[in-house]
C-alpha cells in the first residue's frame, strides 16, 4: 500500500480537536462547558466547515423559499423571468443579502417594504470567477423579508442542456434538462447555492404547448397546455432544483411510482425499473418511511452525464441502464436511497460529500442484498472496492483520499471520486460489523429521523455516533480507528475484503484460458451476470492481439449493447491497442454522454500521442452532444495530458 504524508498541522489540529471534544473521555456535561477553550474550538470548527464554494452570507441572512416564474425559450436557449426569495435574518441587524449567480443577466431587483409594496433595491454584481460565478449583493434594509429579481439565464449556462430536435429520439421537438449539482443551480437562478441552506420552492413554467414540463416537485397534474405549476413543500438544498421540458411520455408502475421517457424507450424503461416499489419497501423497512410523496424516474437523452441524479420526486436516469435484464438497476436503488441519505439528511458542504454518497452506497447495497441476495451484494461490493483502489492509487494527492476532505480542495468535482462513495460505504460496513447489524440498523433509522430535512457535517455525525451508539458499546471501536477512517488517507486495514464465490469461479476460468488450458469458447459464460463479466474484463492483464481477437470472436464484445460491459472491454482494448474495436469505440463515444464512461475512455486514449490525436478528433465531433459539464471535464483532461 502506498505510504502517505501526514496532513497539514492546521487540518490535523482541527480534526483532533473535534475528536477530543467527542471521544476524549469527557462526560456530556464536560463537553458542553462554556469555557474559552471550548468556545475557540467550536468557532474553529465552524470556520473549517463553512462552505467555501458559495458567496452567500447564509450565516447572516438565510433564504427559506424560492418562487420561480419563468418562460422557457428554446429559440434563445434561456430561461427568462422572475425569482422571488423569502429570507430570514440570522443576525437581526443584517441588512445585506448576498446570493450566488453565474452567467445570469440581472435586469432588476426590488424588495418588499413593510407595507408589502415592491420598491427598487440597490445591488451590485461582483467580479466573475470561472467556477463560482459572481456575488449578487442586495441592500435589503432592516425590515424587508422578500426580494424579487428579474433575470435571464445564459445560452451557455452549464446547468442547462438545450438539445435540438435532431439530438432527440423523436427528431421533432427540442429538449431541455438541468443538472444543478454541485455549483450549477446558480446558473439557473440567483440563490444561496450551498447545501448548507435548505429551501422550499414553487414554480410556474411556460413552454411550447406541445411539450411537457417536469420539476423536482409536486406536479400540477393539469393538461398539456404550455403552463405548468409546481410545489416542493419539503426544504431541499439548491443542488436538487431540477427542470425537464420535452416530448415526454409517462407509464405508471404503481399508484405513486412511474417512469417518464421519450416514447421509444418508455416500455423498456418501465420493465427495467419495475422493481422500484420493492426497493422503496426495503428502504422503508430498514430506515423509516419515504417522506416525499411520489417517486418517479425519468430516462433522459444519452447526453445526460451521470448514471443518475437524485432529484426529489423525480430521479434522473441515464439510458445506459436499460440492459434488458435488470443487471444495472443498482443505480435505481442508489438514487432512491438518496431519498434518505442526501435528500433527507444532507452534507452541509462538499468536503463532507461522503455523508451523501457513502451512506447512499451503503443503503443501496443493503437493499440489493435484501431483494436479490447476498451473492449479488458481495459482487457489487467487490467491484466497488476495485474502483476505489484505482482512485486511491491515481489520486493527485493523498489528502483527496480522506473521507473528510481538506479545506483547500479546488472544486467540488474533487469530492465525487470513489472515496466518497465506496470508502464511505466500507466505513459504514466497518461500523456495522463492530456494533452489530441490528444495533447499527436501529441507529441509522433514528439518525435519518433525528436529522431529517437538515444539513450536517462529518463532526455532527461523529458526535451523534458517539452519543447514540458508542457510549452504549464503548469497546466496539477506538478513537484511533475512527480517526483513521475519517481523517486519514487511503483505505484502513480494517476494511472488509469481500469474497465472491462467483468471482472466484470467473477468475479460475480466466486463469485456465490465459494459461492456454482452455479456449475462449470453452469459458462457461452462459449464466454470467454483468457483474461477472465486469470482473473478468477488469482483471485481465494486457493481452496479445490474438487473445483479444479470440475473446472478441467468442463473445462479440466489440459492439455489445450492455454499456458497462462495453466500457470495460474498450478500456482493455485501448490498453492493448486492439485496432478492430476502434470503430465501435468511436460509435460509443459519439452516442453515450455518461461521464463514468467517457471521462476514463478519453483519458486512456490520451495516454499515447496517436491516441490523443484520435480522441481529440472524435471529441470535436461528439462534444455538441455532450452536456456542458462533460465538455468542460474532457477539455480539462486533454489540457492536463
Amino acid at each position: 500500500m502506498q505510504k502517505f504524508k501526514t496532513k497539514s498541522a492546521k487540518a490535523l489540529l482541527l480534526s483532533v480537536s473535534a475528536f477530543a471534544l467527542v471521544f476524549g473521555g469527557c462526560n456530556a456535561a464536560d463537553t458542553k462547558t462554556d469555557t474559552p477553550k471550548a468556545h475557540v474550538e467550536e468557532m474553529a470548527q465552524k470556520t473549517a466547515n463553512h462552505d467555501k464554494f458559495t458567496f452567500a452570507n447564509y450565516d447572516e441572512i438565510r433564504v427559506t423559499h424560492l418562487d420561480l416564474n419563468l418562460d422557457v425559450k428554446f429559440d434563445e436557449k434561456v430561461l427568462d423571468g422572475i425569482a422571488t426569495l423569502d429570507f430570514k435574518r440570522v443576525l437581526q441587524d443584517a441588512n445585506v443579502l448576498v446570493l450566488d449567480s453565474r452567467d445570469l443577466l440581472i435586469k432588476a431587483v426590488s424588495v418588499a417594504d413593510k407595507n408589502g409594496e415592491w420598491v427598487p433595491a440597490a445591488y451590485t454584481l461582483g467580479e466573475s470567477d470561472p467556477a463560482l460565478g459572481s456575488a449578487l449583493t442586495i441592500q435589503v434594509g432592516d425590515s424587508a423579508k422578500k426580494v424579487r429579481i428579474a433575470y435571464r439565464t445564459s445560452p451557455e449556462a452549464e446547468g442547462l442542456q438545450w438539445l435540438p430536435p435532431e439530438q432527440t429520439a423523436g427528431k421533432k421537438h427540442p429538449y431541455l434538462f438541468s443538472q444543478a449539482q454541485a455549483l450549477n443551480a446558480r446558473t439557473m437562478a440567483p440563490l444561496q447555492d450551498t447545501p448548507a441552506v435548505r429551501i422550499t420552492y414553487t414554480a410556474t413554467l411556460r413552454t411550447p404547448p406541445e411539450l411537457l414540463a417536469l420539476m423536482s416537485a409536486e406536479q400540477d397534474g393539469g393538461p398539456l397546455d404550455g403552463e405548468y405549476s409546481f410545489n416542493m413543500p419539503q426544504p431541499i438544498p439548491s443542488y436538487l432544483l431540477a427542470i425537464v421540458v420535452g416530448d415526454i411520455k409517462f407509464k405508471a408502475i404503481n399508484d405513486h411510482i412511474g417512469v417518464y421517457a421519450e416514447q421509444y424507450i418508455l416500455d423498456a424503461s418501465a420493465a427495467e425499473f419495475e422493481d422500484t416499489p420493492l426497493m422503496e419497501d426495503s428502504n422503508a423497512k430498514l430506515y423509516g418511511p419515504y417522506r416525499w410523496g411520489r417517486y418517479d424516474l425519468i430516462v433522459l437523452p444519452p447526453s445526460f452525464p451521470f448514471g443518475g441524479m437524485e432529484n426529489p420526486r423525480l430521479s434522473f436516469m441515464t439510458p445506459t441502464l436499460i440492459a434488458g435484464d435488470k443487471s444495472l438497476t443498482n443505480v435505481v436503488a442508489h438514487e432512491l436511497a438518496h431519498s434518505w441519505s442526501g435528500n433527507l439528511v444532507t452534507n452541509s458542504n462538499w468536503r463532507d460529500a461522503w455523508l451523501n454518497e457513502g451512506f447512499t452506497s451503503y443503503v443501496e447495497n443493503r437493499v440489493m442484498e435484501d431483494l436479490y441476495g447476498e451473492d449479488r451484494a458481495v459482487m457489487e461490493q467487490a467491484l466497488g472496492l476495485e474502483d476505489l483502489k484505482r482512485d486511491i492509487a491515481g489520486a493527485e494527492r493523498p489528502e483527496l483520499t480522506q473521507l473528510k476532505l481538506p479545506a483547500d480542495i479546488a472544486h467540488p468535482d474533487e469530492a465525487f471520486s470513489q472515496v466518497a462513495y465506496v470508502k464511505g460505504q466500507f466505513f459504514l460496513m466497518f461500523l456495522e460489523e463492530r456494533f452489530g447489524r441490528d444495533n447499527f440498523d436501529a441507529f441509522l433509522k433514528e439518525y435519518f429521523n433525528h436529522f431529517a430535512f437538515q444539513s450536517i457535517t462529518t463532526e455532527d455525525f461523529i458526535t451523534y455516533l458517539h452519543d447514540e451508539l458508542h457510549v452504549k458499546n464503548p469497546k466496539a471501536l477506538t478513537k484511533a480507528e475512527l480517526h483513521e477512517w475519517v481523517y486519514m488517507p487511503g483505505l484502513p486495514k480494517s476494511a472488509k475484503n469481500p469474497q465472491s464465490d462467483a468471482f472466484k469461479n470467473v477468475s479460475a476460468q480466466q486463469a485456465d484460458w490465459l494459461k492456454g488450458d482452455i479456449a475462449a469458447k470453452g469459458i462457461k459464460t452462459a449464466d454470467w451476470s454483468t457483474h461477472e463479466w465486469l470482473h473478468f474484463l477488469n482483471t485481465l492483464p494486457e493481452l496479445s492481439q490474438a487473445q483479444y481477437k479470440e475473446l472478441d470472436t467468442a463473445f462479440s464484445l466489440t459492439g455489445t449493447q450492455n454499456a458497462e460491459t462495453a466500457f470495460a472491454w474498450y478500456m482493455q482494448t485501448i490498453k492493448g491497442g486492439y485496432a478492430p474495436a476502434m470503430g465501435e469505440l468511436e460509435n460509443f463515444l459519439m452516442s453515450v454522454g455518461r461521464g463514468k464512461f467517457i471521462y476514463r475512455l478519453y483519458g486512456a486514449l490520451a495516454e499515447s500521442k496517436d491516441g490523443k490525436v484520435w480522441a481529440q478528433d472524435v471529441f470535436s465531433r461528439a462534444k455538441s452532444g455532450y452536456h456542458p459539464i462533460a465538455q468542460r471535464r474532457i477539455s480539462e483532461g486533454f489540457e492536463a495530458k
